[in-house]
């Protein structure tokens, strides 16, 4: 075993906030489980990474109970599950040691938000040694808002506001930047055969 698979903050969280209405990809749940299926007939690490933000208040202070798996997620005993206050899953965590440990040198990366924990996770990853896959249609971002939006613009007028970043906008931002730079992009049909 020499890759892994690291599921980046597939975390209920994200179904806290408003934004969850106009996910990129609502079946994240079916592609992750799909990548870990193979990954382990593969004889490869599943590594679950979940973000939290301690004494925040929101849905991701891990007092509210929302740092956890999306509901139907199916993790396996045994996995590791890392807990992370950065944007990437290394900079507050073990997950380099942890990987360097088993011998892994090859990485998958999924998750959600494709142009924030995910890309930069990546970018990381890569800087570090790692060969990097990017699994692109199983990652899921929302709408980015301009960065002199009002913070507490409502979902409505971020899509009404003709400056918001779309999805598929980000998303083929994301692949341009990391395909490569920092990894190879590839979709959950070329990784399970399916």
């Amino acid at each position: 075993m020499n890759k892994a698979l690291l599921v980046v903050d597939v975390q209920e969280s994200f179904r806290q906030r408003p934004s969850w209405q106009v996910i990129s990809n609502p079946g994240i749940v079916d592609s992750v489980n799909r990548l870990a299926e193979a990954a382990r007939a593969d004889g490869d690490l599943v590594v679950w990474v979940l973000h939290s933000e301690p004494g925040t208040d929101t849905a991701f202070d891990p007092a509210l109970g929302f740092v956890r798996p999306i509901d139907g997620l199916r993790l396996r005993e045994g996995e590791p599950v890392v807990t992370k206050t950065a944007h990437n899953a290394f900079t507050t965590t073990n997950l380099q040691q942890l990987l360097t440990r088993r011998g892994i040198r090859e990485l998958a990366v999924c998750g959600i938000r494709t142009e924030q924990c995910c890309e930069t996770t990546t970018r990381v990853a890569s800087d570090l040694g790692f060969d990097v896959t990017f699994v692109t249609d199983a990652t899921a971002t929302t709408p980015i808002p301009h960065w002199d939006a009002p913070a507490d613009q409502s979902l409505d007028d971020l899509l009404a506001d003709p400056r918001t970043l779309h999805p598929a906008d980000i998303v083929a931002r994301t692949e341009y930047a990391l395909a490569g730079r920092f990894a190879t992009i590839r979709t959950v049909g070329m990784l399970t055969g399916s």
